[in-house]
């Protein structure tokens, strides 16, 4: 007799195949926030991508199993950019804790959204620094079209000192200086 799976056990089962526990154990004892984490690395997430249907009911099941971290990771390569509307974008981005998902969430999905720019002004006054960092990441891929907007955004936020934006805003003036040939 043959066992048939859903989807999501068939995710989960690519995940379980492809685990790493050396990596899982490093991330866990940083302090990675998850229940579950099977230790994958971007390449073989992106692999399982290309596997599965790019599919927003899909992508939506993976974003909100939150309790693991390859889900998250997973979530926004499979949700059609030109299928995600501004309010679900921001639910997505105000959901983000972990700067690694942020990271993954701006670079795959955001900035390929028209809007990108609205949603990075949206977050850049928000309290928390990590609503900050997606808006500063997402002006980091729009540096071209945006780069005097992020440079002030940049400047404004180091004058702060957050520690978990700084870095990032010393890459985006970094960046808008190379661009104006300094």
């Amino acid at each position: 007799m043959e066992t048939t799976f859903n989807i999501q056990q068939q995710i989960k089962r690519r995940f379980f195949a492809m685990r790493n526990g050396i990596v899982a154990d490093t991330l866990r004892k940083g302090g990675a926030g998850y229940k579950i984490v099977f230790g994958l690395n971007l390449p073989q997430i992106v692999e399982i991508s290309n596997e599965f249907p790019h599919d927003p009911a899909l992508a939506e099941m993976l974003w909100h199993n939150d309790s693991t971290r390859e889900s998250l990771l997973l979530a926004p390569m499979l949700y059609p950019a030109e299928l995600m509307d501004m309010a679900t974008a921001m639910e997505w981005a105000g959901d983000v804790k972990e700067i690694e998902v942020a990271d993954v969430l701006c670079h795959r999905l955001l900035r390929s959204l028209p809007y990108a720019v609205d949603i990075a002004r949206a977050f850049i006054s928000d309290e928390s620094p990590v609503k900050r960092y997606i808006s500063l990441r997402l002006m980091m891929n729009l540096l071209p079209e945006y780069k005097e907007e992020a440079r002030c955004m940049a400047e404004k936020e180091m004058a702060v000192s957050e520690p978990l934006t700084y870095r990032l805003c010393a890459m985006i003036k970094d960046e808008a200086d190379f661009l104006d040939g300094v």
